[in-house]
């Protein structure tokens, strides 16, 4: 695939759920929906989950629909943590939908997706 080409979300999510349970629910990303700078977007998301040991976020993926790598952060997460909740920066190569995708302890997904407009790209080729 060609480097800022966009990416679908069964493109993006596949190779991760590999036809497990997949749901659009109890995800929520908070992200500006224009950006500046590419090089540092602010990025939240919360998983709604009770985070007990029979219940709870596993793995938090962080996906990108035109970077050059797709998976752009995985959080290993358990009951441990308290709360499924992330608050960090990200670069992206330009307007985009970027993709939130948490693993329950059963096994299933849960996911949101979220535009963002970005006026000066990251993650530019060199060449």
């Amino acid at each position: 695939m060609e480097s800022g080409e966009l990416k679908t979300l069964v493109q993006m999510i596949s190779p991760i759920t590999q036809g497990a349970k997949l749901r659009q629910q109890d995800v929520n990303i908070s992200a500006p929906v224009l950006a500046d700078n590419g090089s540092l977007v602010p990025l939240g998301v919360h998983v709604q989950s009770p985070m007990t040991a029979q219940d709870h976020v596993t793995h938090l993926y962080l996906l990108s629909q035109r970077n050059p790598v797709t998976r752009m952060a995985v959080f290993h997460m358990g009951p441990w943590n308290g709360r499924a909740e992330i608050n960090t920066r990200v670069r992206l190569a330009g307007t985009q939908a970027v993709v939130a995708l948490a693993r329950l302890s059963s096994g299933e997904f849960r996911y949101a997706q979220a535009d963002i407009i970005v006026t000066e790209s990251a993650c530019v080729d060199a060449s």
